[in-house]
């Protein structure tokens, strides 16, 4: 937590992601230069892991993943309280747990989602009210086509960033940090600009 922070973004990783995520750790990073709190924990157990990277199952489980990422934002403003703007970040598959908390928590501002898979937040996209910013990879077109549909059905004002040259990941040089830049600039418009 940087000295002055003016919110705090929890993360939720995707598929066969933790805490550990290089690509969460960069962004977080990154968020904590430009004055955000950032928040990464591991949505499955070890136990967990272990079954999911055998099966693939709990990654999807995006019902599992959104209570335990709304947990974590309970627990959050149950030890700091509200003073600090929530914003969910998720993922692949952790935006759509981004999502769902956003639909049932009031204290969440905003939502970023990398690569993510919003389309499985289902429902509750109609009860997203705050503002969504969806980027997703120029060369990720299947995943692009999906955050589109997806788009349409959140209530609250969404802006799809595409990436141009990116793929899901964002491993090719310079996309991170594309990401980087798009989720400062959301976070100033949601919570205002860093003070001088």
């Amino acid at each position: 937590m940087p000295v002055g922070a003016r919110s705090v973004v929890v993360f939720a990783h995707g598929s066969g992601g933790s805490r550990r995520s290089p690509r969460n750790r960069h962004v977080a990073a990154a968020l904590a230069r430009a004055g955000h709190a950032t928040l990464l924990m591991d949505l499955l157990t070890a136990e967990e892991e272990r079954v999911d990277l055998r099966t693939r199952e709990l990654r999807f489980d995006i019902g599992l993943l959104a209570t335990r990422l709304t947990g974590a934002v309970d627990w959050w403003t149950a030890e700091h309280g509200t003073e600090l703007p929530v914003v969910t970040f998720g993922a692949s598959t952790g935006a759509a747990a981004a999502l769902v908390t956003a639909a049932e928590r009031s204290a969440i501002v905003g939502v970023v989602a990398r690569g993510g898979r919003p389309d499985l937040a289902g429902s509750a996209l109609a009860r997203v009210d705050v503002p969504v910013l969806l980027v997703v990879g120029g060369l990720d077109h299947q995943v692009l086509e999906l955050n589109r549909q997806a788009a349409g059905a959140i209530r609250g004002p969404v802006e799809i960033a595409v990436v141009p040259g990116a793929t899901h990941l964002f491993e090719e040089p310079g996309t991170l940090d594309e990401v980087v830049r798009l989720t400062v600039a959301a976070l100033d418009r949601w919570v205002g600009p860093r003070s001088a």
